[in-house]
């Protein structure tokens, strides 16, 4: 199949740092290269890519261009797309809605895999006028504000086999990983780690709209047995995830999935996440993590999550997160849409 992947500018793919949606485009495309399928990446020039890449700005925009207007070079790139969109048997969105308008004009199939949440009251309208749109949510859950439109599939994310290494025993921290924002619940891990007497490493970093709220809020709650490491690259996770404890993930908001649970998992560490959102979906509660709703709830798991066996973590891990699952799911979404397999696979047998 000749496959098109579009991602988002703000991150290179792969991205160096924190960068979720970034992450998962790199995973789905390296997987259907190595499957043997003609890939083309339109993304960063600085991304790294073993398909065919389609650099639609020179650098990634979060850091190589702050204040800067982000809209207007994904709208050249989604141009880019269309130049090109008859040589694909598919293309293959992450960019939220920005290209339905020129995708509903276009002969090609398409397919868009929403990563954010969509509990904003502003969807609801534009997702009506163009509920012809086949999407594809990262969880059952994510749908919930929009069970009316054209979903197609749910895919989970998925992660390479060898991305991490399951460790056995179990670490002297927790830890938090992602980005310091409110929805994301520092705070309260912080108040868990404090009442637990477990130290807490957060390794996050900051965004421009939550620089008030990490140096207002969380830097006066930092200190004690609670440290503040700053964002990490992705060779540094396997020994900050590897050596914790459990992962707190005590959001705030309808999160789509956590990607951070799942590489908790593939080092075997276990996850204590508030039930918001995906969560129920991703966590087995008593096998791989705990859920919780209240802080007094998270803090006497944190007692107990030393007796969970690491190693059922990281199975489940390559059972359910692999990438090779990811990209099976998305290939037989592909497969539905491209009226050319269609026809192979229902015509009858000679």
């Amino acid at each position: 199949m000749r496959i098109a992947q579009v991602s988002p500018l703000y991150e290179s793919v792969p991205p160096q740092a924190y960068g979720g949606t970034e992450r998962v485009v790199s995973y789905i495309t390296e997987e259907l290269a190595r499957l043997g399928h003609d890939v083309t990446l339109f993304a960063s020039g600085d991304s790294v890519t073993t398909a065919a890449l389609v650099p639609c700005v020179e650098r990634s925009l979060r850091v190589h261009l702050p204040g800067g207007d982000p809209l207007a070079r994904h709208i050249c790139m989604l141009e880019a797309v269309q130049q090109r969109a008859e040589t694909f048997d598919l293309i293959h969105y992450h960019v939220d809605y920005l290209h339905f308008p020129l995708s509903r004009r276009s002969s090609t199939p398409h397919v868009t895999t929403l990563h954010g949440r969509l509990d904003s009251s502003d969807l609801a309208a534009l997702y009506r006028e163009f509920d012809d749109m086949p999407l594809v949510s990262i969880s059952d859950s994510q749908r919930g504000p929009l069970p009316w439109v054209n979903w197609i599939s749910t895919v989970h994310h998925g992660l390479p086999l060898d991305l991490y290494t399951g460790v056995d025993q179990p670490g002297s921290y927790l830890a938090f990983i992602g980005r310091i924002s409110p929805e994301k619940g520092v705070d309260r891990a912080i108040d868990i780690a404090r009442r637990s007497g477990v130290p807490l490493l957060i390794a996050a970093k900051v965004d421009r709209v939550d620089e008030v709220y990490f140096h207002d809020r969380i830097k006066p709650m930092l200190g004690g047995n609670v440290e503040y490491i700053g964002e990490i690259q992705e060779h540094e996770k396997q020994a900050f995830l590897g050596s914790a404890l459990a992962l707190l993930f005590q959001i705030d908001w309808p999160e789509p999935f956590g990607l951070a649970m799942i590489e908790a998992m593939a080092c075997g560490t276990p996850v204590i996440a508030r039930n918001r959102g995906s969560i129920s979906e991703v966590v087995d509660h008593g096998v791989t993590g705990f859920i919780v709703e209240e802080i007094d709830d998270a803090v006497q798991c944190v007692h107990t999550a030393a007796v969970l066996d690491r190693r059922v973590c990281r199975e489940t891990f390559e059972r359910r997160f692999s990438v090779q699952r990811m990209a099976h799911d998305y290939l037989k979404v592909y497969r539905s849409l491209i009226p050319s397999l269609q026809r192979s696979t229902t015509a009858p047998a000679p």
